[in-house]
Order: structure tokens, then sequence, then C-alpha cells
């Protein structure tokens, strides 16, 4: 049966105190929330999504008075970040409270937090006066939901209730940025570009990709991950996904092939889809036109999906390495 979606901030409230999930609107993607502090709770959104326990969860909250009751030390970047960035689609890893379950945060001394900037999220949260636990409202791996219908089509029979805060503005998720030995390393591009951190308190350093087994068998027991968001393949279509710039051989004449395109003006001749994602080549325009996109042409039974890799800039780096990782190995 799938679940009801509606607009009852209270009602969904509500279903999060009672050990229920939600899935709501932010102003990155819709997330599955728990109340993070309810074992069972997050469990079920493990189960939901099929997702492997050594992936974390962040943990959404809507006052900074809420940092303290969850992480034992902030440091003066991590402080300057929340005092410049939040609300907003920034994620910070610290030392977690021992309030926080070992489930969210994969066994890790750290737990990543974030403060929406969507109303209607914001609104919720306080309302159920816990803390939520939201990933992607979507099955593991697969392309994150931006509107309420994506996440009905996807996991509707797993969730209690559906609160439709209508189209993602930002489209991708939030930037996540660790402080393992003090100084602010970023451990996932997202809605925030690097730039602007950097603006804001100095140099950010970056870690490699990281790189887990597609294979189920081999993830048992996969080391825990210190960022959502760092398997080697994630947020991908159905459909096999390569960027034109691998210059395979690839006749379209002979195949069903779809392009995803940053801009007008690139060369779109022969293929059987094209889903252009910002005429003006408008960076805040493709990404919130990313997943939507990719997620029409995942619909149209096509051999292969070619992909434009982005200008490697702002937005453009957290686009580029969602085309990384949802490209298959072939």
């Amino acid at each position: 049966m799938t679940s009801e979606v509606g607009t009852d901030i209270r009602k969904a409230a509500g279903i999060l105190r009672d050990g229920g999930l939600v899935a709501f609107a932010t102003e990155t993607v819709y997330g599955l929330g728990g109340n993070a502090l309810d074992v069972n709770a997050v469990a079920r959104i493990f189960e939901a999504k099929a997702r492997p326990k050594f992936d974390p969860l962040i943990v959404h909250i809507h006052d900074t008075s809420q940092v303290s009751e969850l992480v034992q030390t902030v440091s003066v970047p991590a402080t300057d970040l929340m005092e410049r960035f939040w609300p907003g689609p920034l994620t910070l890893v610290m030392p977690k409270q021992n309030v926080v379950p070992d489930l969210v945060t994969a066994g890790l001394p750290s737990v990543a937090l974030r403060m929406p900037a969507h109303p209607m999220a914001m609104e919720l949260i306080e309302q159920a006066g816990v803390p939520v636990a939201a990933p992607s409202a979507n099955p593991f791996g697969c392309l994150s939901p931006t509107r309420v219908e994506h996440v009905a089509d996807q996991l509707g029979n797993h969730i209690d209730y559906i609160l439709d805060g209508g189209a993602c503005p930002i489209g991708v998720e939030s930037t996540v940025v660790g402080f393992p030995d003090g100084s602010p390393v970023l451990l996932r591009p997202g809605g925030l570009p690097l730039e602007e951190i950097e603006a804001a308190i100095g140099p950010v350093q970056q870690i490699a990709k990281g790189e887990v087994s597609d294979n189920p068998s081999e993830t048992i027991e996969a080391t825990p991950q210190i960022s959502p968001g760092l398997l080697s393949r994630h947020y991908a279509p159905n459909t096999p996904l390569i960027t034109r710039d691998e210059e395979l051989e690839i006749d379209v004449s002979k195949l069903r092939v779809g392009l995803l395109t940053f801009k007008s003006g690139n060369d779109v001749i022969g293929f059987t889809a094209v889903e252009v994602l910002s005429e003006q080549g408008n960076l805040v325009e493709a990404a919130t036109n990313f997943f939507v996109a990719l997620r029409k042409l995942d619909n149209l039974s096509l051999d292969l999906i070619l992909a434009d890799r982005f200008p490697e800039y702002g937005l453009g780096r957290a686009l580029n390495d969602r085309l990384h990782r949802a490209a298959k190995k072939r």
C-alpha cells in the first residue's frame, strides 16, 4: 500500500515522535526521516532503503542549540561554517555524544550534522522535538529524489507519511566537511560550492574518492564510511551511463542512446533522446534539473546514457562527482 502524501506537518511530526518514517523535502533532495535517537526507527531507515550498515546517516536539526546535545566538541572552523552557512546545504562531521546511536554513525565516533534551509523541513524537525536522521528518500545507490512523485514511486510502500514540500530548489545533496585533525576536509562536494567555503574559512583539503566493491557479498564487512556518498558507485540510473570524454567508439545510429548535456550548442545529433540541463549554461539551473533529467532518460528503455562533464568549479564539482559515481563499469 502506497504511503499517504500530504502537507500536514503536525501529523508528520507525530509520526516521527512515535518512531515512524516520514519523507520530507529539503533544499537539496527529499530525505527519509526517522528519530535519530530511536535505534528502532533508524533501523527501519536502513531496511526501507536496503542501505548497508557501514554507510552513516546525516542527522538534521532545526537550531544550533541542539549541536551540544549531539556533538562533544566543535572546532573553530566548524563554528565559523555554522554561523556562515546554516541553515543551508552543508553537513559537518564532528565527534558525537554517546546519546547518538552507533547505528546512525556506522559505529564511528563522529556524527554528520546539518540544518536544512527548507522552511517545511525546519518546522517539521522543530515540531517533532527530536533530531531527525535522514538519508535521501530512495533505494540505496539509486537516483536521488527531488520531487514528491519520485519518493512515492520508489519508496512509497515503506514510508508512513510523505510530506509534500514541492520541488527541491538545489537538486543535489549537501556538501560534507569533516575535521579529522582539526582542519577542514571536503568529504563530499554538494550543494554548497567549495569556493564559498574557502572564501569563508580559507583552504580546505580534499580526500580521494572512496572505493567499495559493487558486489554485495564483498560489502558485508566493508569499512565504515566517514561520510555518506563516498561509495564508488552511487546515485546511479538503471541504464548504463558513461561520460563522453571517455572516448569510446559508439555508433549512436545502432543503439538507443540518450544524452545528458550541460547546455545548448553541444553536439546532439543522432541521439534517441536529449536532456539539456541549462540552455544558457547556468550551473545552478543544471543542478536543479540534474536528477530529474537523468530520471527521464532512465525511464526510456535506452541502451546507454552518454553524459557531458561539467566545468570543475562551483556546483559543477558536485555534478561531476555524481556522474563519476553513477557510471557503471563496462
